[in-house]
């Protein structure tokens, strides 16, 4: 579908109700990226994310796959598998977003972290580029990184909150990965349901209008928590689902889910089989797809996309 010429859905039109204090341009980013692909105007979406050089160095993201090293594969591959939106950091958006004008929504993800920095550092993520960027290059979004739980995530977020109101101002939605870590939160606790369901929550009062989060495990962190959530379902992935997807304004905003580390085609189709039950509104997949040979890839897309269809 050319999201340039798009007919906005029934379904669509309920979901941009909820982004009733967003101006015209941002609800017509939204729109652009629901209606994009081969789920558009269903309201799910999967994204195909790659930031994985920057975060984890060029190696350790693409040499399972050498043709991934060059940006163009990538905008391939999520036209290719039909996919909502790709997102990349300034670079890769620049060397391929000429050639691939107008083919799919782009996000360009505006901090970026790197696993070189000392592990004795609380886990901090530098801006890389600007909403100027964004607009320059056709974006539909930028998208932000914040770790709630780190030593510095106010002074973080006092920078960021700036980048989100520009967004808004010139009318580009925003998607903001928000991953629990750091001095305030245990290696368990990163993962767990009432810390991922907490984070969701941060990203949304911080005016997120997509929201990305890793699946939760059946694990509470906090002992007030415990405490709150005594009583509530949370032994399915489905339930914790759920209860992340109602901590996001009682679900008015959008909630995508990572596809994590690296898994078999069955785990993941079974984990993104319980996020659509649970009502996830879909998947945002980096290196579960880029990662294996394209066929390979564009074959699990499809059965993702599948799940998210019916």
């Amino acid at each position: 579908m050319d999201f340039f010429c798009m007919k906005v859905t029934k379904k669509v039109k309920q979901i941009l109700d909820n982004y009733d204090s967003c101006n015209v341009g941002v609800k017509t980013n939204i729109a652009r990226i629901l209606m994009s692909g081969a789920l558009g105007g269903s309201g799910k979406m999967v994204i195909l994310p790659v930031d994985q050089g920057f975060e984890h160095g060029p190696e350790r993201s693409f040499s399972k796959n050498p043709d991934a090293y060059d940006p163009d594969y990538h905008f391939q591959l999520a036209i290719d598998a039909k996919l909502n939106a790709y997102a990349a950091p300034l670079g890769a958006v620049e060397a391929s977003a000429d050639k691939f004008a107008g083919s799919i929504p782009l996000i360009l993800k505006v901090n970026s972290s790197n696993s070189l920095t000392s592990k004795q550092s609380s886990p901090t993520q530098a801006i890389t580029a600007s909403v100027k960027d964004a607009l320059r290059l056709g974006c539909s979004a930028i998208g932000m990184t914040i770790y709630p739980g780190t030593n510095g995530f106010n002074d973080s977020v006092t920078d960021l909150k700036e980048m989100i109101y520009k967004a808004k101002k010139y009318g580009l939605a925003t998607v903001i990965w928000s991953y629990a870590r750091g001095e305030g939160v245990s290696k368990d606790g990163e993962t767990a349901i009432d810390v991922i369901s907490y984070s969701a929550h941060i990203a949304a009062l911080l005016g997120a209008d997509i929201i990305k989060v890793k699946p939760p495990v059946d694990f509470i962190e906090q002992s007030e928590a415990k405490k709150a959530m005594e009583g509530m379902k949370t032994s399915t992935l489905k339930d914790r689902i759920a209860i992340v997807k109602r901590s996001c304004f009682n679900g008015k905003r959008l909630v995508v889910f990572s596809g994590g580390a690296a898994k078999n085609d069955d785990e993941i189709l079974k984990e993104i089989s319980e996020i659509s039950q649970g009502g996830g509104d879909g998947s945002i997949i980096g290196r579960n797809a880029f990662q294996r040979k394209n066929e390979d890839a564009k074959d699990l897309l499809q059965k993702i996309i599948q799940i998210y269809k019916k």
